[in-house]
């Protein structure tokens, strides 16, 4: 065997540049989530843009009881993001558990290890969606239970919208609601959507719903908001990205209002 070299220590150091990236998006995710990372990696990662996920512990059935026991462990998940580097924004990837503990207490709690850094959960991204719109009356379609999603209802109708209509799927594990084909979300929105609605609402991150949207827009002929794609258009706009994106549908092509 030849001889090793010699090991020669560089004297110069490579200039260094402030960040890897320009920006820097944090997502906290389920453990049991098999979508979000994926949809944020195909609508907000970029050659200036860095998503960075942690994960969290959730057990199944989604009931509001077990949806709440994540909050403890919101602060720890955050922090676990680029420890003790900022980000630019986070994004809380659970629409009916952001509903069911508060979009204040989710912002606390990251703030808590982040501090200043702005909060995204995808029931706020999805009120600032539907208001880039400018609608009030609104469909929702979620795949939960019907106590799951009693709270979502209530958390829109807080915002100041009209739910024409509200339709839920019945399922209580977020892994078969990932399963859902993307094509049937495009048929269940022609056949849910209320005649005086003016757009959509498909709630839960783990629904490959951002897949559907384009088809779900030109199934009923108007603006369709869902959470992994309207958290995905907040994080971008807060990092300043403001390319429209339409073939995620309708919603990439708005601006994010003050």
């Amino acid at each position: 065997m030849k001889p090793l070299p010699e090991m020669r220590l560089e004297a110069a150091r490579p200039a260094l540049d402030d960040r890897p990236l320009e920006k820097r998006v944090g997502l906290v995710a389920l453990a049991t989530d098999h979508t979000s990372e994926v949809d944020f990696r195909r609508m907000v990662a970029s050659e200036r843009i860095g998503v960075y996920v942690a994960r969290i512990p959730y057990a199944n059935p989604t009931t509001p009881e077990n949806l709440r026991k994540m909050q403890p462990s919101l602060s720890a998940g955050a922090a676990l993001i680029l420890p003790e580097e900022t980000l630019d924004a986070v994004c809380y990837s659970c629409t009916s558990a952001s509903v069911v503990i508060g979009d204040a207490e989710i912002e606390q709690a990251i703030q808590a290890t982040k501090p200043g850094v702005q909060v995204v959960t995808p029931p706020m991204a999805g009120v600032r969606g539907l208001n880039a719109f400018g609608v009030k009356r609104i469909s929702i379609l979620t795949p939960y239970t019907v106590e799951t999603s009693r709270p979502m209802a209530t958390y829109f109708a807080g915002h100041g919208f009209d739910i024409e209509s509200f339709t839920c799927l019945g399922f209580e594990d977020d892994r078969e609601m990932a399963r859902i084909q993307p094509a049937a979300l495009v048929e269940l929105a022609h056949k849910v959507v209320h005649p005086q609605a003016e757009a959509l609402f498909v709630s839960c991150t783990a629904l490959r719903a951002a897949l559907a949207v384009p088809g779900m827009e030109e199934a009923i002929g108007r603006p369709v908001v869902t959470s992994n794609q309207a958290s995905a258009w907040n994080c971008l706009r807060l990092c300043g990205d403001e390319t429209p994106r339409p073939e995620f549908g309708r919603l990439l092509t708005k601006p994010l209002a003050a």
